[in-house]
């Protein structure tokens, strides 16, 4: 049955992590939520845990235009009606860029850049039918520093967050807010597995709040933009990174310093 009245968000990369972590903030706000995601197994238990009606998931390859035209129908036919829309699906490839093949390079583009292009050209007119809404890009703080092993990734959220600034100057017409979220650090599963206990102390030499984030402070971020109190709010980067991009060096030797007071 369709609730029309109630709003719905449409999630990308929603079978684990942040983007699943998003689609547990907007449910518990009440709202409708699509949960899209390449991985078909791992989606579907997500959903079942979940256990509720206002959660579809919908299996699809957001690189592929035609899956995304699809994954709008069904969630249009299902609810009625889009939001919201949160590109978070996201893929990487950590290697030296002289060894990086130009099928790593494309499939990330394909994804991370691309992908959020084409889901957002076949959600906003359904979005225009009920007034407009809100989308969220999720970036990268590797899209606004360089560094070693990141060329496809860090190249595609660097682009992300123009093509953020292209859709929110184009779509502001028909009601639809577009801003770009770019994490630092976040304790997902796969940080936890891939980052050894150097590179987690190297990162939080780099972050002034000296840790890393979580899942759920990302999505609090994310349904706040897509909400009524971010209405004036568009075309923006936000960075939740506990101010990694903020601060030059933040070595435990200076934080221990004291500072001399006026």
């Amino acid at each position: 049955m369709k609730t029309i009245d109630r709003k719905v968000a449409l999630v990308t990369g929603a079978a684990r992590g942040i983007g699943l972590a998003i689609a547990r903030r907007f449910l518990a706000d009440g709202w409708q939520v699509a949960m899209v995601d390449i991985d078909a197994d791992t989606l579907r238990t997500a959903q079942q845990a979940l256990a509720t009606a206002d959660a579809l998931a919908i299996e699809c390859d957001v690189a592929v235009p035609g899956q995304v035209a699809e994954a709008v129908r069904q969630t249009r036919a299902r609810f009625g009606r889009i939001d919201a829309v949160v590109n978070n699906a996201g893929v990487a490839v950590f290697k030296p860029m002289l060894e990086t093949t130009h099928e790593e390079w494309s499939r990330v583009l394909d994804v991370n850049l691309s992908g959020p292009f084409a889901m957002v050209q076949a959600a906003a007119p359904v979005m225009a039918e009920t007034g407009g809404g809100a989308v969220v890009n999720i970036g990268s703080i590797s899209g606004q520093r360089a560094s070693t092993l990141r060329v496809a990734y860090g190249t595609s959220k660097a682009a992300l967050a123009h093509l953020t600034k292209q859709q929110a100057a184009e779509l502001a017409g028909i009601g639809i807010r577009v801003n770009n979220v770019a994490p630092g650090p976040v304790d997902t599963a796969m940080a936890k597995q891939v980052h050894t206990p150097e590179i987690r102390a190297d990162y939080h030499d780099a972050i002034p709040l000296n840790r890393y984030g979580t899942e759920e402070e990302i999505a609090e971020v994310v349904v706040f933009l897509c909400g009524p109190k971010a209405s004036y709010l568009t075309g923006q980067t936000i960075g939740v990174d506990g101010g990694f991009d903020a601060a030059g060096i933040g070595l435990p030797t200076l934080r221990g310093m004291k500072q001399d007071t006026p």
